[in-house]
């Protein structure tokens, strides 16, 4: 592959690798390996992800992610956000900008280190059920804002083993063979909520997720009636807010807002 320009971007705890591949440098045979490679914290540049921008016709550009095991993902929030600041300092879109992703086209503004993306719509939300974890039951809910959420309500957000039942929860039978991710959610204030999330293809917790900061905030918008935006504080101490309408009973319009930063900037020697 020779050497490779990089980028490593971060939002709200959650970091990623940027590639610009709109010359198609980086072959599609080359992008699980080469994620894996690189998002190895003790042996590489370490990453929760590597987003590939490429060229697109029915957006700005096109925007693919890749978690650190090497599996690609349909959404991410938190990597549009590292996306779009990406994409407008390099001058491949303005401060307002479509992305093409997998789960469908989002639009994007970006003003200074705020970058505010609209997402797809919610879908397949499930309320109040139960999962057998560890032979206790979790009542849980369920909602695909790109990708698969499952959101657990508790009071002591620090005593929960995140790692554990979020790993049973994102293997259990219900949701295979694709798996769902995992967000414990403690309500804080009237609309204020903090999370903690074991990520399917991190395979571990992160310090935030974006999509998962929505799916919790607009499941907690319905059981404990929170009005947008809802703020949500996440593990790595950084607050992000999900704006939202109700219409029709549905929600609409949901958007993910907070901080991005482009960290620095290098080239990988080999690939």
């Amino acid at each position: 592959m020779g050497k490779i320009k990089f980028t490593k971007a971060v939002a709200a705890g959650n970091d990623f690798i940027i590639v610009d591949n709109r010359t198609g440098h980086l072959k599609e045979k080359e992008l699980a390996r080469f994620t894996k490679k690189v998002c190895d914290r003790k042996r590489a540049i370490g990453a929760d992800g590597v987003l590939v921008v490429a060229g697109s016709r029915k957006a700005d550009f096109k925007m693919r992610i890749f978690n650190s095991d090497g599996s690609e993902a349909g959404m991410c929030g938190n990597g549009s956000r590292c996306a779009a600041l990406f994409a407008a300092v390099k001058k491949i879109a303005g401060s307002k900008m479509s992305i093409e992703t997998l789960a469908g086209i989002i639009d994007a503004v970006v003003k200074n280190d705020t970058v505010k993306v609209k997402l797809t719509d919610p879908k397949e939300i499930k309320w109040n059920f139960c999962l057998m974890i560890n032979k206790c039951p979790f009542r849980v809910n369920f909602v695909d804002t790109g990708v698969p959420h499952v959101i657990h309500f508790t009071d002591d957000l620090d005593k929960v083993d995140v790692r554990n039942i979020g790993s049973h929860i994102r293997h259990h039978g219900d949701f295979s063979p694709e798996g769902t991710n995992a967000d414990f959610v403690k309500v804080v204030g009237r609309d204020t909520i903090k999370i903690r999330t074991y990520e399917r293809g991190v395979e571990d917790e992160t310090l935030a997720c974006g999509t998962g900061a929505v799916a919790s905030a607009i499941i907690a918008a319905e059981a404990e009636k929170m009005s947008s935006p809802v703020t949500v504080e996440t593990q790595g101490g950084e607050k992000m807010k999900v704006y939202f309408e109700m219409v029709d009973g549905n929600f609409r319009n949901v958007f993910l807002e907070g901080r991005a930063e482009l960290i620095y900037e290098g080239k990988l020697i080999s690939g």
